[in-house]
């Protein structure tokens, strides 16, 4: 081993060390004292999880099962309603 390769090493190694330090917000106890510790991982976990009793702000509107089949009659039959056309511009006069 050379005298160049080991200065290398001793220096990629203290680097290492050093970048590995300035990671620390404490040290001991103190360092997982903190509260805030995980927080951005428990907030994404939070906003994946869907509210098991809902509350709206609008009740949801009755459906009945006769439309659907009708509507499913239509589609088959091809006579489908055709939507209203709706542009999201003003047309220029």
């Amino acid at each position: 081993m050379t005298m160049n390769s080991k200065f290398i090493r001793t220096l990629a190694l203290a680097g290492g060390t050093l970048a590995v330090a300035g990671c620390a917000t404490g040290s001991g106890e103190d360092f997982m004292a903190d509260t805030t510790w995980g927080e951005a991982n428990r907030r994404t976990m939070a906003a994946q999880v869907i509210d098991p009793n809902p509350v709206y702000e609008d009740p949801i509107p009755p459906t009945s099962a006769d439309n659907a089949v009708d509507a499913i009659d239509r589609l088959r039959n091809d006579q489908v309603k055709q939507p209203e056309r709706v542009s999201t511009t003003e047309e220029p006069d």
